[in-house]
């Protein structure tokens, strides 16, 4: 059975801030618009237990700002599909075709906020104990481990949030950098350094994994000394950065180096009436509001990219 096909003014890809945003304005627009997201709503934003630097709101916890954004847009009238995954794109400056488990879809203009997810620890057992002691997402994981020994891999501030976050549960928190230094917040970092459960392992690279069918102990070597230590935990948390979802569309659009879509000012790609927006395009910056400010400009411009080709069809 050959599968409905729908037209629409607009598919936004990708349900985080940068998507959220943009199927705000498409609701107040007026355009037919449909958000798809086959992970999970809101994106890295649900993954933040705290979040202080998000004007409007003093502190506020991440799932409640994702589910703030999700209700506004639909308020607004964008329709919210999570559960029909995308299949194949077909994409040009003259055609623009999305195929999903359910239907077929003809949007006039697209917009990528598909973000990026956490790159992998690289460690020749990460697969032999992802979910298994070995996790990205300290809030949807971490309470498995109460009162249990835990280590976070990072310098970041998604390793400083993740730390200071495990010690609701942990007995003992590990800090593993590989470096002499942190690259994240100082507030954050004066708060790791103070807190009595996070024990801060600076120099110090994550080399292996041990254990049988769930992860027991981790080996560390010294980045001066090259000496190796063994510690017992029963998880570690890997915030090591993270890598563009780009997979549906990179043989059509234009990408950087590390895979980033590369986009001008507006948003725009290298397709017309195809724009980016958030994490998975090049910028320097990527915070919440730098993916609101993107997710507002590309839907500003494609807006007037339908508008056009709708007079030409006229």
């Amino acid at each position: 059975m050959s599968k409905e096909r729908k037209e629409l003014d607009l598919m936004i890809i990708g349900g985080g801030p940068a998507g959220f945003t943009a199927a705000m304005y498409a609701g107040r627009a007026k355009l037919n618009t449909l958000l798809l997201e086959n992970e999970i709503l809101g994106g890295q934003v649900r993954n933040s237990y705290t979040i202080e630097n998000y004007p409007g709101f003093k502190q506020i916890d991440g799932g409640k700002l994702a589910d703030i954004f999700q209700e506004q847009a639909e308020a607004l009238g964008a329709k919210i599909d999570e559960f029909d995954s995308i299949q194949n794109v077909d994409i040009s400056d003259d055609k623009k075709i999305v195929e999903t488990e359910s239907y077929i879809y003809e949007p006039k203009a697209i917009i990528f906020a598909t973000g990026a997810s956490p790159k992998k620890i690289p460690i020749p057992q990460e697969s032999q104990f992802a979910g298994k002691g070995i996790h990205y997402c300290a809030i949807c994981d971490g309470a498995m481990y109460q009162g249990k020994k835990l280590a976070v891999v990072g310098g970041g501030n998604s390793a400083l949030e993740e730390s200071i976050f495990l010690t609701r549960f942990a007995e003992k928190v590990y800090l593993i950098r590989r470096y002499d230094y942190f690259k994240g917040e100082q507030a954050l970092i004066d708060e790791v350094f103070n807190h009595p459960k996070i024990e801060v392992l600076l120099n110090e690279d994550l080399v292996e994994a041990k254990g049988n069918e769930f992860l027991e102990a981790i080996t560390i070597r010294n980045t001066k000394t090259q000496e190796l230590s063994n510690l017992e935990v029963n998880a570690v948390f890997g915030c090591i950065g993270n890598e563009p979802r780009t997979e549906v569309a990179k043989e059509y659009l234009k990408l950087n180096e590390q895979g980033y879509i590369i986009t001008d000012e507006d948003m725009q790609t290298n397709i017309n009436g195809v724009y980016a927006a958030g994490d998975v395009r090049e910028k320097k910056y990527r915070q919440i509001t730098t993916a609101v400010a993107d997710g507002t400009i590309a839907l500003l411009n494609a807006e007037k990219y339908i508008l056009k080709n709708n007079k030409r069809g006229e």
